[in-house]
């Protein structure tokens, strides 16, 4: 079978920047609607979904270039969005206490299921 054409590749990749882009322009959900008891839960929540994102959208691109330079600091912008996710979970788990029990029983979950 024959390999596309990187500009078959590229346009394939380019087209699922549509909703990344979108997604980094507009907040998925209507703030407004929260309780203000929930609203920094929400906040750091969509802060998160935005940096999972960032790496998407950088990663993506460094597989699409041929250029090393442009791939190397898309790479490290892409690793710096994944502190910036630890940050935020940080802070997450401090204001909810119910997403620490359930990062538990998920960890102990996949555990049980792979036999560890």
């Amino acid at each position: 079978m024959d390999k596309p054409k990187i500009k078959d590749q590229v346009g394939l990749k380019l087209s699922n920047f549509k909703g990344v882009i979108a997604m980094m322009s507009d907040i998925p959900i209507d703030l407004t609607k929260v309780k203000k008891a929930n609203i920094d839960k929400e906040i750091l929540r969509v802060a998160i979904i935005a940096e999972l994102d960032a790496i998407n959208l950088y990663e993506q691109m460094a597989a699409i270039t041929e250029n090393k330079d442009i791939k190397k600091i898309l790479m490290d912008v892409a690793k710096e969005e994944k502190t910036h996710v630890g940050e935020f979970q940080t802070l997450l788990l401090g204001e909810d206490k119910q997403q620490v029990e359930e990062l538990k029983a998920g960890e102990k979950e996949v555990k049980k299921e792979l036999g560890r």
